[in-house]
Protein backbone atom coordinates (compact mmCIF):
# COMPACT_ATOMS: atom_id res chain seq x y z
CA UNK A 1 0.00 0.00 0.00
CA UNK A 2 0.87 3.18 -0.78
CA UNK A 3 -1.03 5.88 1.32
CA UNK A 4 1.84 8.59 1.89
CA UNK A 5 1.14 10.21 -1.30
CA UNK A 6 -1.50 12.48 -0.05
CA UNK A 7 -0.11 15.50 1.91
CA UNK A 8 -1.42 17.20 4.62
CA UNK A 9 -2.06 16.40 8.30
CA UNK A 10 -3.55 13.66 10.55
CA UNK A 11 -6.11 15.08 13.38
CA UNK A 12 -7.67 13.90 16.16
CA UNK A 13 -11.07 14.65 18.14
CA UNK A 14 -12.33 13.12 20.65
CA UNK A 15 -16.62 13.45 21.22
CA UNK A 16 -16.88 10.95 24.48
CA UNK A 17 -14.53 8.63 26.22
CA UNK A 18 -11.54 11.09 27.17
CA UNK A 19 -12.12 12.34 30.20
CA UNK A 20 -14.69 9.83 31.78
CA UNK A 21 -15.12 6.13 31.45
CA UNK A 22 -17.91 5.64 28.90
CA UNK A 23 -19.19 7.11 26.10
CA UNK A 24 -16.74 6.75 23.23
CA UNK A 25 -16.63 8.32 20.52
CA UNK A 26 -13.33 9.25 18.52
CA UNK A 27 -12.86 11.00 14.99
CA UNK A 28 -10.14 11.12 12.73
CA UNK A 29 -9.47 13.73 10.14
CA UNK A 30 -6.78 13.67 7.35
CA UNK A 31 -6.00 16.17 4.86
CA UNK A 32 -5.44 19.89 5.00
CA UNK A 33 -7.31 22.22 7.10
CA UNK A 34 -9.79 23.43 4.22
CA UNK A 35 -10.14 19.80 2.93
CA UNK A 36 -10.48 17.02 5.57
CA UNK A 37 -11.82 12.94 5.48
CA UNK A 38 -13.17 12.07 8.41
CA UNK A 39 -13.95 8.13 10.50
CA UNK A 40 -15.55 7.76 13.33
CA UNK A 41 -14.25 5.18 15.62
CA UNK A 42 -16.95 3.66 18.01
CA UNK A 43 -19.95 5.48 19.38
CA UNK A 44 -21.27 4.20 22.49
CA UNK A 45 -23.50 5.17 25.53
CA UNK A 46 -22.65 6.06 28.82
CA UNK A 47 -24.60 5.65 32.33
CA UNK A 48 -25.37 8.21 34.99
CA UNK A 49 -24.93 6.79 37.75
CA UNK A 50 -28.02 7.80 39.53
CA UNK A 51 -26.95 11.77 38.87
CA UNK A 52 -29.74 12.60 36.43
CA UNK A 53 -33.44 11.49 37.49
CA UNK A 54 -35.32 9.44 35.37
CA UNK A 55 -32.30 9.03 32.85
CA UNK A 56 -30.68 6.28 32.74
CA UNK A 57 -28.23 6.41 29.37
CA UNK A 58 -26.26 9.14 27.97
CA UNK A 59 -25.38 9.05 24.35
CA UNK A 60 -22.65 11.33 22.88
CA UNK A 61 -24.12 14.24 21.30
CA UNK A 62 -22.77 14.21 17.24
CA UNK A 63 -23.78 17.69 16.33
CA UNK A 64 -19.90 18.33 15.69
CA UNK A 65 -20.13 15.05 13.16
CA UNK A 66 -23.08 16.40 11.61
CA UNK A 67 -22.17 19.70 10.81
CA UNK A 68 -19.21 17.89 8.79
CA UNK A 69 -21.43 16.76 6.29
CA UNK A 70 -20.14 14.54 3.82
CA UNK A 71 -16.77 14.69 4.90
CA UNK A 72 -17.39 11.96 7.57
CA UNK A 73 -16.87 8.66 5.18
CA UNK A 74 -17.84 5.88 7.67
CA UNK A 75 -17.77 4.52 11.67
CA UNK A 76 -15.59 1.63 12.52
CA UNK A 77 -16.64 -0.14 15.40
CA UNK A 78 -13.14 -1.75 17.77
CA UNK A 79 -15.62 -4.55 19.67
CA UNK A 80 -19.45 -4.90 20.76
CA UNK A 81 -19.61 -3.78 24.40
CA UNK A 82 -22.37 -0.55 24.94
CA UNK A 83 -19.69 1.99 25.86
CA UNK A 84 -18.27 1.10 22.47
CA UNK A 85 -20.80 0.98 19.71
CA UNK A 86 -24.47 0.80 22.22
CA UNK A 87 -25.69 4.11 20.38
CA UNK A 88 -25.21 3.33 16.97
CA UNK A 89 -28.54 2.53 16.03
CA UNK A 90 -29.71 5.31 18.18
CA UNK A 91 -27.86 7.34 16.56
CA UNK A 92 -27.89 6.20 12.87
CA UNK A 93 -30.51 7.94 11.49
CA UNK A 94 -28.94 11.55 12.48
CA UNK A 95 -25.27 10.23 10.90
CA UNK A 96 -26.45 7.97 8.32
CA UNK A 97 -23.02 5.93 7.41
CA UNK A 98 -21.43 3.05 6.85
CA UNK A 99 -20.07 0.72 9.68
CA UNK A 100 -17.37 -1.53 9.91
CA UNK A 101 -17.01 -4.21 12.22
CA UNK A 102 -15.86 -7.43 13.11
CA UNK A 103 -18.27 -10.55 12.70
CA UNK A 104 -19.07 -10.92 16.48
CA UNK A 105 -19.87 -7.36 17.05
CA UNK A 106 -21.83 -6.84 13.94
CA UNK A 107 -24.03 -9.64 14.65
CA UNK A 108 -24.83 -7.85 17.69
CA UNK A 109 -25.28 -4.83 16.30
CA UNK A 110 -27.65 -6.12 13.82
CA UNK A 111 -30.03 -7.16 16.79
CA UNK A 112 -29.81 -3.36 17.90
CA UNK A 113 -30.77 -2.09 14.26
CA UNK A 114 -33.53 -4.56 14.11
CA UNK A 115 -35.21 -3.33 17.49
CA UNK A 116 -34.88 0.36 15.68
CA UNK A 117 -36.09 -0.66 12.41
CA UNK A 118 -32.81 0.14 10.63
CA UNK A 119 -32.39 -3.59 9.78
CA UNK A 120 -32.73 -2.72 5.84
CA UNK A 121 -31.22 0.34 5.92
CA UNK A 122 -27.49 0.60 7.37
CA UNK A 123 -24.76 -0.36 4.98
CA UNK A 124 -22.73 -2.96 7.66
CA UNK A 125 -19.74 -4.30 6.32
CA UNK A 126 -18.03 -7.24 8.03
CA UNK A 127 -14.59 -7.83 8.31
CA UNK A 128 -12.52 -10.61 9.33
CA UNK A 129 -10.08 -10.21 12.22
CA UNK A 130 -6.69 -8.48 11.62
CA UNK A 131 -8.32 -7.37 8.11
CA UNK A 132 -6.92 -4.03 6.19
CA UNK A 133 -9.47 -2.24 4.68
CA UNK A 134 -9.94 1.00 2.88
CA UNK A 135 -12.44 4.56 3.48
CA UNK A 136 -11.44 7.21 1.43
CA UNK A 137 -7.95 8.72 2.02
CA UNK A 138 -7.64 6.62 4.87
CA UNK A 139 -5.90 2.88 4.98
CA UNK A 140 -7.24 0.67 8.04
CA UNK A 141 -6.14 -2.07 9.54
CA UNK A 142 -7.25 -4.58 12.56
CA UNK A 143 -5.31 -5.39 14.83
CA UNK A 144 -6.67 -8.33 17.24
CA UNK A 145 -6.76 -7.66 21.07
CA UNK A 146 -7.59 -9.37 24.27
CA UNK A 147 -10.40 -8.18 26.11
CA UNK A 148 -13.51 -9.37 28.11
CA UNK A 149 -15.24 -10.35 25.06
CA UNK A 150 -14.98 -11.26 21.61
CA UNK A 151 -13.17 -10.17 18.12
CA UNK A 152 -11.45 -7.09 20.33
CA UNK A 153 -9.80 -4.81 18.00
CA UNK A 154 -7.17 -2.17 17.60
CA UNK A 155 -7.24 -0.04 14.28
CA UNK A 156 -3.77 0.90 12.43
CA UNK A 157 -4.84 4.14 10.93
CA UNK A 158 -2.82 5.12 7.75
CA UNK A 159 -2.80 8.48 6.22
CA UNK A 160 -0.97 10.28 3.29
CA UNK A 161 0.42 12.32 6.96
CA UNK A 162 1.08 9.29 8.72
CA UNK A 163 0.32 6.41 11.12
CA UNK A 164 -1.39 5.88 14.35
CA UNK A 165 -2.49 3.07 16.61
CA UNK A 166 -5.75 3.40 17.97
CA UNK A 167 -5.72 0.50 20.48
CA UNK A 168 -9.41 0.13 21.36
CA UNK A 169 -9.91 -1.87 25.26
CA UNK A 170 -7.12 -3.99 25.85
CA UNK A 171 -4.98 -6.31 27.66
CA UNK A 172 -2.12 -8.70 27.07
CA UNK A 173 -3.87 -12.03 28.67
CA UNK A 174 -1.47 -15.16 27.67
CA UNK A 175 -4.72 -17.43 28.17
CA UNK A 176 -7.87 -15.81 26.75
CA UNK A 177 -10.61 -18.50 27.14
CA UNK A 178 -11.97 -17.68 23.25
CA UNK A 179 -10.18 -15.14 21.70
CA UNK A 180 -7.24 -15.55 19.49
CA UNK A 181 -4.06 -14.35 21.57
CA UNK A 182 -3.12 -10.50 21.14
CA UNK A 183 -1.39 -10.29 17.80
CA UNK A 184 2.08 -9.06 18.66
CA UNK A 185 3.87 -9.67 15.37
CA UNK A 186 1.80 -7.18 13.73
CA UNK A 187 2.28 -4.62 16.81
CA UNK A 188 6.26 -5.29 16.99
CA UNK A 189 6.16 -4.56 12.45
CA UNK A 190 4.02 -1.55 13.08
CA UNK A 191 6.80 -0.50 15.91
CA UNK A 192 9.47 -1.26 13.48
CA UNK A 193 7.88 0.76 10.22
CA UNK A 194 7.25 3.69 12.54
CA UNK A 195 4.35 4.26 14.43
CA UNK A 196 3.44 8.40 15.11
CA UNK A 197 1.10 8.24 17.90
CA UNK A 198 -0.53 5.66 19.85
CA UNK A 199 -4.41 6.32 21.17
CA UNK A 200 -4.65 3.78 24.26
CA UNK A 201 -6.25 2.80 27.03
CA UNK A 202 -6.09 4.74 29.60
CA UNK A 203 -8.78 2.68 32.48
CA UNK A 204 -5.95 0.97 35.15
CA UNK A 205 -3.16 3.13 34.40
CA UNK A 206 -2.76 3.29 38.21
CA UNK A 207 -2.82 -0.33 38.86
CA UNK A 208 0.90 -1.24 38.94
CA UNK A 209 1.71 -4.74 37.73
CA UNK A 210 -0.08 -7.22 34.72
CA UNK A 211 -3.76 -8.17 35.73
CA UNK A 212 -4.69 -11.85 36.08
CA UNK A 213 -5.63 -14.09 32.77
CA UNK A 214 -9.22 -14.82 32.12
CA UNK A 215 -7.87 -19.03 32.26
CA UNK A 216 -7.19 -18.16 35.93
CA UNK A 217 -10.28 -17.18 36.59
CA UNK A 218 -12.09 -19.96 35.21
CA UNK A 219 -9.74 -22.20 37.05
CA UNK A 220 -10.58 -20.61 40.34
CA UNK A 221 -14.50 -20.65 39.50
CA UNK A 222 -14.56 -24.35 38.60
CA UNK A 223 -13.01 -24.99 42.16
CA UNK A 224 -15.53 -23.17 43.59
CA UNK A 225 -18.61 -24.41 41.61
CA UNK A 226 -17.46 -27.93 42.15
CA UNK A 227 -17.25 -27.22 45.85
CA UNK A 228 -20.14 -26.13 46.76
CA UNK A 229 -23.12 -27.98 48.22
CA UNK A 230 -25.86 -26.65 46.18
CA UNK A 231 -27.80 -23.82 43.62
CA UNK A 232 -25.04 -21.84 42.84
CA UNK A 233 -25.62 -18.35 40.39
CA UNK A 234 -23.31 -16.43 38.82
CA UNK A 235 -23.79 -12.74 38.13
CA UNK A 236 -21.44 -11.61 35.41
CA UNK A 237 -21.32 -9.38 32.76
CA UNK A 238 -23.86 -9.99 29.84
CA UNK A 239 -21.02 -9.24 27.12
CA UNK A 240 -18.18 -11.44 28.65
CA UNK A 241 -19.05 -14.42 26.34
CA UNK A 242 -15.18 -15.42 27.79
CA UNK A 243 -16.50 -15.58 31.07
CA UNK A 244 -19.74 -17.38 30.46
CA UNK A 245 -18.20 -20.32 28.36
CA UNK A 246 -15.84 -20.66 31.44
CA UNK A 247 -18.79 -20.99 33.70
CA UNK A 248 -20.51 -23.42 31.35
CA UNK A 249 -17.50 -25.79 31.27
CA UNK A 250 -16.86 -25.59 35.06
CA UNK A 251 -21.08 -26.72 35.82
CA UNK A 252 -20.64 -29.37 32.99
CA UNK A 253 -17.62 -30.70 35.20
CA UNK A 254 -19.05 -30.12 38.17
CA UNK A 255 -22.10 -32.02 37.01
CA UNK A 256 -24.54 -29.18 36.32
CA UNK A 257 -27.23 -27.98 34.45
CA UNK A 258 -26.96 -24.67 33.48
CA UNK A 259 -29.93 -22.41 33.69
CA UNK A 260 -29.47 -18.63 31.88
CA UNK A 261 -31.91 -15.57 33.27
CA UNK A 262 -31.90 -12.32 31.52
CA UNK A 263 -32.58 -10.81 28.32
CA UNK A 264 -29.06 -9.12 27.56
CA UNK A 265 -27.77 -13.00 28.52
CA UNK A 266 -29.83 -14.52 25.93
CA UNK A 267 -28.86 -11.82 23.30
CA UNK A 268 -25.45 -12.53 23.39
CA UNK A 269 -25.24 -15.63 23.93
CA UNK A 270 -27.42 -16.11 20.31
CA UNK A 271 -24.69 -14.02 18.52
CA UNK A 272 -22.11 -15.74 20.36
CA UNK A 273 -23.76 -19.06 19.07
CA UNK A 274 -23.92 -17.71 15.16
CA UNK A 275 -20.75 -16.63 15.19
CA UNK A 276 -19.31 -19.70 16.50
CA UNK A 277 -18.25 -18.90 19.94
CA UNK A 278 -20.33 -21.43 22.04
CA UNK A 279 -19.60 -24.69 19.90
CA UNK A 280 -19.32 -27.29 22.40
CA UNK A 281 -21.70 -25.46 25.16
CA UNK A 282 -24.42 -28.04 25.07
CA UNK A 283 -28.28 -27.22 26.08
CA UNK A 284 -28.44 -23.91 28.13
CA UNK A 285 -31.65 -24.11 30.03
CA UNK A 286 -34.05 -21.06 30.38
CA UNK A 287 -35.43 -19.43 33.17
CA UNK A 288 -38.52 -21.39 33.03
CA UNK A 289 -36.80 -24.60 33.54
CA UNK A 290 -35.01 -23.82 36.62
CA UNK A 291 -37.78 -25.36 39.19
CA UNK A 292 -36.92 -28.71 37.58
CA UNK A 293 -33.37 -28.89 38.14
CA UNK A 294 -32.54 -30.55 41.32
CA UNK A 295 -31.44 -27.93 44.06
CA UNK A 296 -27.37 -29.61 43.79
CA UNK A 297 -27.06 -29.59 40.28
CA UNK A 298 -27.96 -26.05 39.42
CA UNK A 299 -25.90 -23.38 38.26
CA UNK A 300 -27.27 -20.18 37.12
CA UNK A 301 -25.86 -17.47 35.27
CA UNK A 302 -27.95 -14.56 35.93
CA UNK A 303 -27.44 -10.88 35.12
CA UNK A 304 -27.58 -8.15 37.40
CA UNK A 305 -24.01 -7.48 38.09
CA UNK A 306 -24.03 -3.99 38.60
CA UNK A 307 -27.51 -4.05 40.74
CA UNK A 308 -30.10 -2.71 38.21
CA UNK A 309 -33.09 -2.83 39.54
CA UNK A 310 -34.52 -5.08 36.81
CA UNK A 311 -32.30 -6.63 36.20
CA UNK A 312 -32.55 -10.86 36.75
CA UNK A 313 -30.61 -10.87 40.51
CA UNK A 314 -32.11 -7.84 41.71
CA UNK A 315 -35.52 -9.42 41.15
CA UNK A 316 -34.26 -12.48 42.85
CA UNK A 317 -32.94 -10.77 46.02
CA UNK A 318 -36.44 -9.32 46.50
CA UNK A 319 -38.28 -12.23 45.55
CA UNK A 320 -40.00 -11.08 42.70
CA UNK A 321 -38.18 -13.10 39.50
CA UNK A 322 -41.32 -15.27 38.04
CA UNK A 323 -38.93 -18.56 37.64
CA UNK A 324 -35.81 -18.61 40.12
CA UNK A 325 -36.21 -18.13 43.97
CA UNK A 326 -32.59 -19.42 46.14
CA UNK A 327 -32.85 -20.31 49.51
CA UNK A 328 -30.47 -20.13 52.64
CA UNK A 329 -26.86 -21.39 51.82
CA UNK A 330 -27.15 -21.67 48.19
CA UNK A 331 -24.58 -19.42 46.96
CA UNK A 332 -24.42 -16.09 45.23
CA UNK A 333 -20.94 -15.73 43.32
CA UNK A 334 -20.19 -12.14 41.97
CA UNK A 335 -17.86 -12.65 38.41
CA UNK A 336 -17.74 -8.59 37.99
CA UNK A 337 -16.11 -5.70 39.24
CA UNK A 338 -17.98 -2.30 40.58
CA UNK A 339 -18.65 0.18 38.44
CA UNK A 340 -17.85 3.77 40.24
CA UNK A 341 -21.33 4.92 40.82
CA UNK A 342 -23.05 1.52 41.33
CA UNK A 343 -21.91 0.85 44.96
CA UNK A 344 -25.31 1.81 46.97
CA UNK A 345 -27.26 0.03 44.14
CA UNK A 346 -25.29 -3.56 44.60
CA UNK A 347 -24.80 -2.93 48.15
CA UNK A 348 -28.30 -3.22 48.25
CA UNK A 349 -28.93 -6.67 46.63
CA UNK A 350 -26.10 -8.27 48.47
CA UNK A 351 -27.93 -7.60 51.58
CA UNK A 352 -31.04 -8.58 50.55
CA UNK A 353 -29.30 -11.95 49.66
CA UNK A 354 -27.68 -12.04 52.69
CA UNK A 355 -30.89 -11.69 54.70
CA UNK A 356 -32.26 -14.93 52.93
CA UNK A 357 -29.27 -16.31 54.13
CA UNK A 358 -27.60 -16.68 50.61
CA UNK A 359 -24.02 -17.02 50.71
CA UNK A 360 -21.94 -14.35 48.17
CA UNK A 361 -18.52 -14.52 47.27
CA UNK A 362 -16.93 -11.73 45.02
CA UNK A 363 -14.10 -10.45 43.79
CA UNK A 364 -12.45 -9.34 47.41
CA UNK A 365 -11.55 -12.35 48.60
CA UNK A 366 -11.60 -14.90 45.32
CA UNK A 367 -10.23 -14.84 42.03
CA UNK A 368 -13.90 -14.73 40.57
CA UNK A 369 -12.92 -12.09 38.16
CA UNK A 370 -10.51 -10.10 36.13
CA UNK A 371 -9.93 -6.66 34.45
CA UNK A 372 -10.02 -6.09 30.48
CA UNK A 373 -7.77 -3.59 30.64
CA UNK A 374 -3.87 -2.67 31.04
CA UNK A 375 -2.59 -2.23 34.21
CA UNK A 376 1.16 -0.38 34.31
CA UNK A 377 3.35 -3.53 33.29
CA UNK A 378 1.16 -4.57 30.37
CA UNK A 379 0.86 -0.36 29.01
CA UNK A 380 5.22 -0.48 29.27
CA UNK A 381 4.97 -3.98 26.83
CA UNK A 382 2.41 -2.08 24.90
CA UNK A 383 5.14 1.18 24.27
CA UNK A 384 8.07 -1.47 24.16
CA UNK A 385 6.49 -2.64 21.54
CA UNK A 386 4.82 -0.08 19.22
CA UNK A 387 7.51 2.52 20.06
CA UNK A 388 5.30 5.49 19.29
CA UNK A 389 6.38 9.31 18.50
CA UNK A 390 3.48 10.84 21.17
CA UNK A 391 1.26 8.88 23.18
CA UNK A 392 -2.13 10.36 23.46
CA UNK A 393 -4.50 8.67 26.03
CA UNK A 394 -7.69 8.01 25.69
CA UNK A 395 -10.46 5.98 27.67
CA UNK A 396 -10.42 7.49 31.29
CA UNK A 397 -11.64 10.21 33.38
CA UNK A 398 -8.86 13.37 32.98
CA UNK A 399 -7.18 11.61 36.00
CA UNK A 400 -6.42 8.99 34.37
CA UNK A 401 -5.49 10.77 30.99
CA UNK A 402 -2.75 13.12 32.66
CA UNK A 403 -1.07 10.01 35.11
CA UNK A 404 -0.82 7.82 31.29
CA UNK A 405 0.35 11.05 29.88
CA UNK A 406 2.92 11.53 32.65
CA UNK A 407 3.82 7.67 32.38
CA UNK A 408 4.76 7.54 28.91
CA UNK A 409 7.15 10.44 29.55
CA UNK A 410 8.46 8.16 31.92
CA UNK A 411 8.88 5.12 29.58
CA UNK A 412 10.90 7.67 27.06
CA UNK A 413 8.12 8.21 24.76
CA UNK A 414 9.08 11.74 23.33
CA UNK A 415 6.11 12.97 23.72
CA UNK A 416 2.67 13.17 25.56
CA UNK A 417 -0.42 14.86 24.88
CA UNK A 418 -3.93 15.31 26.99
CA UNK A 419 -6.44 15.60 24.23
CA UNK A 420 -10.07 15.75 26.44
CA UNK A 421 -13.45 15.71 24.78
CA UNK A 422 -14.25 18.62 22.74
CA UNK A 423 -10.53 19.13 21.76
CA UNK A 424 -8.97 18.82 18.16
CA UNK A 425 -5.35 17.50 18.11
CA UNK A 426 -2.87 17.43 15.65
CA UNK A 427 -1.40 14.04 15.60
CA UNK A 428 1.40 14.05 13.02
CA UNK A 429 3.29 15.95 11.69
CA UNK A 430 4.41 16.50 15.13
CA UNK A 431 4.91 17.30 17.42
CA UNK A 432 1.04 16.80 18.72
CA UNK A 433 -0.58 19.66 19.56
CA UNK A 434 -4.22 20.87 20.65
CA UNK A 435 -5.10 23.39 17.75
CA UNK A 436 -9.01 23.91 18.09
CA UNK A 437 -12.37 23.18 19.90
CA UNK A 438 -14.71 21.51 18.60
CA UNK A 439 -18.89 20.74 19.47
CA UNK A 440 -18.88 17.99 22.38
CA UNK A 441 -21.68 17.37 24.60
CA UNK A 442 -24.19 14.77 25.72
CA UNK A 443 -27.53 13.65 24.85
CA UNK A 444 -29.84 12.41 27.47
CA UNK A 445 -32.11 9.00 26.53
CA UNK A 446 -35.58 10.24 28.63
CA UNK A 447 -37.74 7.12 28.07
CA UNK A 448 -37.80 6.76 24.88
CA UNK A 449 -36.61 10.36 23.20
CA UNK A 450 -33.09 11.80 23.40
CA UNK A 451 -33.20 15.29 24.73
CA UNK A 452 -29.65 17.53 25.09
CA UNK A 453 -28.35 17.62 28.76
CA UNK A 454 -29.38 21.48 28.79
CA UNK A 455 -32.74 20.62 28.81
CA UNK A 456 -34.89 22.34 31.08
CA UNK A 457 -36.52 19.18 32.28
CA UNK A 458 -33.41 17.73 33.38
CA UNK A 459 -32.67 21.16 35.61
CA UNK A 460 -36.10 20.57 37.05
CA UNK A 461 -36.32 17.14 37.74
CA UNK A 462 -33.05 16.94 39.55
CA UNK A 463 -34.46 20.22 42.07
CA UNK A 464 -37.58 18.26 42.67
CA UNK A 465 -35.24 15.52 43.42
CA UNK A 466 -33.54 17.29 46.37
CA UNK A 467 -36.54 19.89 47.62
CA UNK A 468 -39.63 19.14 46.16
CA UNK A 469 -42.11 21.35 44.52
CA UNK A 470 -44.91 23.71 45.93
CA UNK A 471 -48.00 24.73 43.40
CA UNK A 472 -50.19 27.37 44.21
CA UNK A 473 -53.02 28.97 42.29
CA UNK A 474 -55.00 31.80 43.03
CA UNK A 475 -57.50 33.86 41.86
CA UNK A 476 -58.32 37.99 42.50
CA UNK A 477 -61.05 39.94 42.09
CA UNK A 478 -60.21 42.31 39.07
CA UNK A 479 -61.38 45.31 40.63
CA UNK A 480 -60.58 45.04 44.51
CA UNK A 481 -57.04 43.06 44.02
CA UNK A 482 -58.44 40.56 47.02
CA UNK A 483 -58.93 37.13 46.77
CA UNK A 484 -62.57 35.88 45.01
CA UNK A 485 -61.75 32.22 46.09
CA UNK A 486 -59.58 30.10 48.69
CA UNK A 487 -55.97 29.41 47.76
CA UNK A 488 -55.19 26.25 46.39
CA UNK A 489 -51.94 24.64 47.75
CA UNK A 490 -50.53 21.37 46.62
CA UNK A 491 -46.94 20.75 48.16
CA UNK A 492 -45.11 17.52 46.95
CA UNK A 493 -42.25 15.91 48.33
CA UNK A 494 -42.65 18.57 51.47
CA UNK A 495 -42.05 17.01 55.19
CA UNK A 496 -45.37 16.93 56.81
CA UNK A 497 -45.82 18.22 60.22
CA UNK A 498 -44.33 16.18 63.27
CA UNK A 499 -44.58 17.31 67.11
CA UNK A 500 -40.77 17.94 66.60
CA UNK A 501 -40.97 20.05 63.66
CA UNK A 502 -42.58 22.85 61.82
CA UNK A 503 -46.06 23.02 60.07
CA UNK A 504 -44.62 23.65 56.35
CA UNK A 505 -48.42 23.71 54.61
CA UNK A 506 -49.36 26.51 57.38
CA UNK A 507 -46.17 28.01 57.06
CA UNK A 508 -46.82 28.96 53.36
CA UNK A 509 -50.32 29.50 53.95
CA UNK A 510 -48.83 32.34 56.42
CA UNK A 511 -45.94 33.42 53.71
CA UNK A 512 -48.91 33.77 51.21
CA UNK A 513 -51.14 36.14 53.11
CA UNK A 514 -48.16 38.37 54.28
CA UNK A 515 -46.83 39.20 50.27
CA UNK A 516 -50.73 39.61 49.64
CA UNK A 517 -51.04 42.33 52.06
CA UNK A 518 -47.45 44.27 50.90
CA UNK A 519 -49.15 44.05 47.78
CA UNK A 520 -50.63 48.18 46.92
CA UNK A 521 -54.28 47.24 44.88
CA UNK A 522 -52.99 48.85 41.87
CA UNK A 523 -49.87 46.19 41.56
CA UNK A 524 -52.13 43.51 41.85
CA UNK A 525 -53.65 44.05 38.42
CA UNK A 526 -50.19 42.37 37.17
CA UNK A 527 -50.97 38.67 37.63
CA UNK A 528 -46.98 38.30 36.81
CA UNK A 529 -46.15 40.92 39.74
CA UNK A 530 -48.31 38.94 42.29
CA UNK A 531 -46.99 35.74 40.96
CA UNK A 532 -43.51 36.14 41.23
CA UNK A 533 -43.78 38.46 45.19
CA UNK A 534 -45.64 35.22 46.24
CA UNK A 535 -43.02 33.04 45.14
CA UNK A 536 -40.35 34.48 46.85
CA UNK A 537 -42.34 34.78 50.20
CA UNK A 538 -43.10 31.24 49.87
CA UNK A 539 -39.38 29.98 49.15
CA UNK A 540 -37.92 33.23 51.46
CA UNK A 541 -39.83 30.90 54.39
CA UNK A 542 -39.80 27.20 53.22
CA UNK A 543 -35.56 28.23 53.36
CA UNK A 544 -35.74 29.77 56.90
CA UNK A 545 -37.58 26.54 58.44
CA UNK A 546 -36.33 23.84 56.49
CA UNK A 547 -33.24 24.59 54.68
CA UNK A 548 -34.12 24.22 51.28
CA UNK A 549 -35.70 26.11 48.10
CA UNK A 550 -38.04 23.79 46.71
CA UNK A 551 -39.26 24.00 43.06
CA UNK A 552 -42.26 26.89 43.63
CA UNK A 553 -44.93 28.06 40.75
CA UNK A 554 -47.57 30.21 41.09
CA UNK A 555 -50.85 30.71 38.83
CA UNK A 556 -52.19 34.04 39.51
CA UNK A 557 -55.75 34.70 37.35
CA UNK A 558 -58.17 37.52 37.92
CA UNK A 559 -61.75 37.69 37.36
CA UNK A 560 -63.98 40.54 37.36
CA UNK A 561 -67.14 40.27 40.42
CA UNK A 562 -70.10 42.23 39.99
CA UNK A 563 -70.70 45.05 42.35
CA UNK A 564 -72.58 45.13 44.98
Amino acid sequence: MNARSNPGELVYAPLGGAGEIGMNLYLYGTGTEKKREWIVVDVGIGFTGGQLPGVDVVLPDTAHIEALGSAVKAIVLTHAHEDHYGAVAELWRRLKLPVYATPFTAELLKGKLYEHGLEDQVPLNVLGLGSPFKIGAFELEFVTMTHSIPEPSGLIIRTGAGTVLHTGDWKLDAEPVISPNTDLDKLTALGEAGCDAMVCDSTNVFRDGVSASEAEVARSLTKIIASAEHRVAVTTFSSNVGRIISLVRAGQEAGRDIVLAGRALHRITAAAEATGYLTGAGKLLDARDFADVPRHRCLAIVTGSQGEPRAALSRIATGTHPNIRLEPDDLVIYSSKNIPGNELAIAQVENRLAEMGVKIINSDRHLVHVTGHPRRGELKAMYEMVKPKLAVPMHGEYRHLTEHAAFARELGVPQSLVVPNGSLARLVPGPGQVIGEVSAGRLLRDGEILVPESDPAVRERRSLSFAGAVFISMVLDENSGELASDTEIHLLGIPEPTDHGPDLDELVENAIDKAMKKLPRARRRDPDHVAEMVRRSVRGVLRQAWGKKPETRVAVAHVRLARR
